[in-house]
């Protein structure tokens, strides 16, 4: 393992190799794993060369774009992982076809930078130091939804290395099957080192912010919240609803604003949240290019983080009640900060897709992230973590009438359980898939039987293959 294959003309790093630790090192350090080689590739071909060298020596793989996955989905135990951070990382823009040529190993910042030079953007993940290529692959929402809809919605072109080595563009005219997989079914099918994305026209300037309240204003400012989303925001507002605890260990609520337009017109939308008088108020017209770095405060590099997704109809006065107590309970109990964020982004432009469409199933819901952060190196706290965000979980679902429990999923980006094995009924696999893509699913296992049917690619909601 201390040489490269042969022809591979990127960086191989090996545990004695003194970048070793920066290589395997991620956004979640409790998704760190000790992988027998890093391969920062440098083209497909080195893709299809590493893939090559791992089936033949029997190694399993993970693919690492921007590194955030909290399951351990971008690295692996005594494997090989294919990087494509280092020298896939670009974004070329083609401002007269609005269309965005992205490397797979992007992150968003890159992006969203490269696209408002031209006064274009597209879709993009709201923390920017995310990879593009996990959250396109898993659906993708994002401030600008509520315009342009899901990120996948916004991929025009994809170049995909499959586990059999070949290199494939999807298109919706070209292996049209596979691009329909790739949009919501992660890596299931192969490493993707290049996306284009569709551009549109963006101001250069964007109103946005956070604002905060303790007790007593946190239920007024809920019920505000509670009457924008039941009435409708524009497709140009998002907002998001986060419960935690400050730094005393006392209630607080935090709501994160997005208008796409001026700051008079953004606390206009937003003027019943303001009426009340919230305790800090960071809300401004900022550069676009900043929109993205909001809520980076709360997602830095090297801390242990816990994710759990669940679907949602909307906050509740009687749900955030009990959030407000025992969010900071449960912070204490573990030792760590919890946060419970409601994404409250418009769905119709979204659900203008149908489900058919593309791999990924949407809803008329919200995303609700139960986020767990803690700092220390002390790993074992994971149990009492699950724990806690399943009692909170439990409370946002009380009352749920309009989402069944077996379709209550959550977000497929937002899972934390690490998979194991890519044998179908071990730790993470099958079920899990099989109720996120819904009615999709029986077609996913024809492609993934297609494109993988001795499951190379099994580190994100694995599907099995048909029969």
């Amino acid at each position: 393992m201390s040489s490269p294959p042969e022809s591979f003309t990127g960086d191989w790093i090996t545990p004695d190799h003194p970048q070793y630790p920066e290589a395997i090192a991620r956004w979640a350090a409790n998704a760190e794993r000790r992988a027998k080689a890093v391969a920062f590739v440098k083209s497909a071909e080195d893709v299809v060369t590493v893939l090559r060298y791992a089936t033949q020596n029997s190694l399993p793989i993970a693919v690492r774009g921007g590194g955030h996955s909290t399951s351990g989905a971008s690295s692996i135990e005594n494997g090989i992982v294919i990087d494509l951070s280092r020298y896939l990382s670009g974004a070329r823009v083609d401002p007269g076809a609005k269309l965005a040529y992205v490397g797979g190993g992007a992150i968003w910042e890159t992006v969203d930078k490269a696209t408002i030079e031209h006064g274009l953007a597209t879709v993009a993940g709201t923390i920017n130091h995310t990879g593009v290529g996990g959250l396109i692959l898993g659906g993708g929402f994002g401030f600008l939804t509520g315009e342009h809809g899901l990120v996948i919605d916004n991929l025009v072109q994809a170049t995909v290395v499959t586990a059999r080595g070949e290199i494939l563009i999807a298109s919706a005219t070209e292996n049209a099957d596979l691009f329909w997989g790739i949009r919501g079914a992660g890596c299931n099918f192969g490493v993707v080192t290049e996306f284009v994305l569709q551009l549109h026209p963006q101001r250069r300037t964007v109103f946005g912010g956070i604002i905060a309240y303790p007790p007593p204003l946190i239920s007024g400012a809920v019920s505000a919240t509670i009457s924008l989303w039941e009435t409708g925001l524009s497709e140009k507002q998002s907002l998001f609803y986060g419960q935690t605890a400050d730094p005393a260990g006392n209630p607080l609520a935090i709501f994160v604003l997005f208008y796409n337009g001026s700051e008079e017109e953004g606390r206009a939308r937003f003027k019943s949240l303001f009426d009340i008088g919230p305790v800090m108020d960071t809300c401004k017209e900022i550069p676009y290019e900043e929109l993205n770095s909001i809520q980076n405060f709360n997602a830095n590099h090297g801390n242990n983080y816990y994710l759990k997704g669940v679907f949602s109809s909307g906050p509740r006065v009687d749900v955030a009640e009990d959030l407000v107590s025992r969010v900071p309970e449960l912070s204490a109990k573990c030792g760590v900060n919890i946060t419970v964020l409601y994404e409250l982004i418009p769905v119709t432009k979204m659900l203008s897709v149908p489900n058919s469409a593309t791999a990924h199933i949407r809803g008329r819901r919200a995303n609700v992230l139960i986020l767990a952060t803690w700092n220390d190196k002390n790993t074992d706290k994971l149990d009492t973590v699950r724990s806690a965000t399943s009692e909170l979980r439990r409370i946002i679902l009380r009352g749920e009438r309009d989402i069944p429990e077996s379709e209550n999923t959550g977000y497929g980006n937002y899972a934390s359980e690490e998979i194991t094995s890519a044998v179908p009924g071990s730790v993470g696999s099958g079920s899990g898939a099989e109720a996120l893509f819904g009615k999709n699913y029986a077609r996913l296992q024809r492609l993934k039987k297609e494109y993988d049917p001795d499951l190379i690619f099994f580190k994100w909601q694995p599907i099995t293959p048909q029969a």
